[in-house]
């Protein structure tokens, strides 16, 4: 699909200047004016219908909340919806909630107050009066985390299939010890991860493994659970991180106590974070799919989609170097 990027480099302009022309917003010169039109009509250009619709509305605002930006997963995510968002002439306002209700109360009301046109949510607890509120203003698409309400999408991952994914491969390569780490515990994408790995064990006939969940996801707090797993009475063979943060913590962790990975101890991550292919070794890990998830928000939240229902979008295994069969099976 062309894009008012596409445009603003066949025409040799501005994106500000395409996007003004394109949403007849603001001044342009009569130069300017033409060359744009003239690459609109040679590229075939047509205008987002939902981004349209909604621009016949208030603000061309959508907000956005997520848990934190530090985590890489919806950093990255953002960066995406925010793209596809200013190529269909919207702009996108995030606000961090950093995983407690009373700020993801305060933002919710700060973006009602900026008059927004839709809302893309990750909320810590699923709902309370601050959404209802928000729903009953605006077209809210929950990303990631189901949110209750009669009139609301979700968009997320398959993670109970990647949790399987993860626990069928160390299954696969000959591993009976196994340990699942990873936070926070009450994260729904975790416990999901977790139930898909479980079942793999039932569907293999293989006692259930030991479940270490913390409460921060950060590589110290990550670090310190592998550690604890590392140093029990049994040690594993390999390590099931539910993210690729608990899982570079968890090879921190192996290292500090003199272990090779994979030699010594294997370990599986999820989300294929940029540091997973750079991180030594390699790491092993379950992809999201950024791109995929990014579109099928926007389409949602701009109404080029059902505003109810759910798109569950699958998860790919990557083979890199910190999984191998263990010394003894």
């Amino acid at each position: 699909m062309t894009t008012i990027r596409d445009i603003a480099r066949h025409s040799g302009t501005s994106i500000s200047s395409v996007s003004r022309v394109v949403n007849d917003s603001g001044y342009v010169g009569t130069a300017t004016r033409a060359k744009i039109e003239a690459a609109i009509k040679a590229l075939g250009y047509k205008p987002h219908a939902g981004a349209r619709s909604l621009r016949s509305g208030r603000s061309r605002l959508i907000g956005m909340l997520v848990p934190t930006l530090e985590v890489d997963f919806f950093a990255r995510l953002a960066d995406r919806i925010e793209r596809r968002l200013f190529d269909a002439g919207m702009q996108l306002l995030i606000s961090s909630t950093a995983e407690a209700v009373e700020r993801e109360t305060a933002c919710v009301a700060t973006l009602l107050a900026q008059q927004i046109d839709g809302a893309i949510v990750a909320s810590i607890n699923g709902g309370g009066a601050h959404f209802d509120r928000l729903q009953r203003a605006v077209p809210v698409v929950a990303l990631d985390r189901p949110l209750i309400g009669d009139n609301v999408c979700l968009v997320r991952s398959d993670h109970a299939s990647g949790g399987h994914q993860a626990a069928r491969h160390l299954l696969d390569l000959g591993h009976r010890r196994i340990a699942i780490i990873g936070a926070p515990s009450y994260s729904a994408p975790v416990t999901q991860r977790v139930a898909g790995a479980l079942q793999a064990f039932e569907e293999a006939a293989i006692a259930a493994p030991r479940v270490v969940l913390g409460e921060h996801h950060d590589l110290a707090a990550c670090q310190t659970l592998a550690a604890a797993c590392l140093t029990a009475c049994e040690r594993p063979t390999a390590l099931l991180a539910t993210s690729d943060i608990a899982a570079i913590g968890a090879i921190r962790a192996a290292r500090e106590l003199g272990l090779t990975v994979p030699d010594d101890i294997s370990v599986i991550g999820f989300d294929d974070i940029p540091a997973a292919a750079y991180v030594t070794p390699a790491l092993t890990t379950l992809a999201q799919p950024i791109d995929a998830l990014a579109e099928a928000v926007v389409a949602r939240v701009l109404g080029d989609m059902p505003a109810v229902g759910e798109t569950v979008l699958p998860v790919t295994l990557v083979e890199r170097d910190t999984t191998a069969p263990p010394r003894l099976a």
